[in-house]
C-alpha cells in the first residue's frame, strides 16, 4: 500500500475516539477572517461542516462580515468608524450592516453549503427573536482628572437572551443553521453585534460541546511567541494581566471564557487560513490552535 494511503488510514484511526465522543453533540463555529474570502478555503469550510453533519455532529455556524461591510460602505462613500475595536453604527450604517450580513454574506454561505451537498438554512438573530439584545454600554477609561465617560456606539448591541427553540427544531431535521450576528431589541429594532459574542452566547444556550473561533492567527502565543496549546479557565485573567493575552485577542478569549462559564466544555481559537482547520483541531490528538478548557 502506498505510504500516503497508510497515513490516511492512521488519521482515520486517530479520529475514531473523537467521532464517538462528538456524535449527537452540538459544535458552534464562528466563521470569519480570511477563511471567508479565499475561494478554496470557503469551499473547504463548507465541506468540513457537511462532513461533521454526516458523521452525526450538529454544527451551528455564526458568521462575520466586516470586510464585506466596509467594501459596501466605501461604495457609498461612508467612512467606517471604530472605537475600542467596535464599529460605530448609526441608523444608515445599521441598514448597510443588515443588508450585507443578512442579504448577501449569509445567503452566499448557505448557498455554498447546499451546493456542496449539505442542508443549510440562513437566519438572522431577528428571526424568531433568536438573538435578543440591548444597546451596548461602553465607557472611555477613567483618567486622574476625569471619571469614566459613556461612549455612544449607536446601534451596537450585546446579547441579553438566546431563544434556542428555532435552532433545536432545525437540528432535529438535520439542517445546519447559519446565523448572521444581527440581534433584535425590545422595540423591534436591529442591533449590530460582534459575531464572537453571538457565537459564544449561542454555544452557552445550546450547551454545546465546543465553541470554535476561526481567526487569522494561529491561536494564543506566550511571551516567547510560542503557541499555547491549552489554557485553563483560571489561567485566563492572569495571562491578560501579565500582557500575554493582549489586543484583539482579549475579547476573543473573554468570549470563550463566558462560553465556558455557560456550560460549554471547550473553546478553540484556530487559524482559519489553514486548510481543513476545524477537522485538524477537533479530530487529532495535538490540534493546531489554542484550546480553552473549563
Amino acid at each position: 500500500m502506498p505510504n500516503d494511503g497508510i497515513a490516511k488510514a492512521k488519521v482515520l484511526v486517530e479520529s475514531l475516539p473523537y467521532l464517538r465522543e462528538f456524535s449527537g453533540k452540538t459544535l458552534v463555529i464562528k466563521y470569519g477572517g480570511h477563511a471567508m474570502v479565499d475561494e478554496e478555503l470557503k469551499r473547504n469550510f463548507a465541506l468540513d461542516v457537511i462532513l461533521m453533519q454526516y458523521i452525526g455532529i450538529r454544527p451551528v455556524v455564526v458568521h462575520g462580515g466586516g470586510p464585506q461591510i466596509n467594501r459596501f460602505l466605501g461604495k457609498m462613500q461612508i467612512e467606517p468608524n471604530y472605537i475600542q475595536g467596535m464599529r460605530v453604527t448609526d441608523g444608515e450604517t445599521m441598514d448597510v450592516v443588515e443588508m450585507v450580513l443578512v442579504g448577501k454574506v449569509n445567503k452566499e454561505i448557505v448557498s455554498l453549503i447546499n451546493h456542496c451537498g449539505g442542508k443549510a438554512v440562513g437566519l438572522s438573530g431577528r428571526d424568531g427573536d433568536l438573538v435578543q439584545a440591548k444597546k451596548m454600554d461602553m465607557h472611555a477609561p477613567a483618567t486622574e482628572n476625569r471619571p469614566p465617560e459613556l461612549i455612544d456606539l449607536g446601534r451596537v448591541g450585546e446579547v441579553t437572551r438566546v431563544n434556542p427553540e428555532l435552532l433545536r427544531t432545525l437540528q432535529e431535521k438535520d439542517f445546519i443553521p447559519v446565523i448572521a450576528p444581527v440581534g433584535v431589541g425590545g422595540d423591534g429594532q436591529a442591533f449590530n453585534i460582534n459575531a464572537d459574542l453571538v457565537a459564544g452566547a449561542i454555544a452557552a444556550e445550546l450547551k454545546a460541546l465546543k465553541l470554535i473561533l476561526l481567526t487569522d492567527v494561529a491561536g494564543v502565543r506566550n511571551s516567547q511567541g510560542e503557541l499555547i496549546s491549552t489554557i485553563y479557565r483560571e489561567q485566563i485573567d492572569p495571562l491578560i494581566a501579565e500582557g500575554v493575552i493582549q489586543g484583539g485577542m482579549i475579547p476573543k478569549v473573554n468570549c470563550c471564557k463566558a462560553a465556558l462559564n455557560g456550560g460549554v466544555s471547550k473553546a478553540h481559537i484556530i487559524d482559519g487560513r489553514q486548510e481543513h482547520a476545524i477537522l485538524l483541531e477537533i479530530f487529532t490528538h495535538t490540534g493546531i490552535g489554542t484550546e480553552l478548557v473549563a
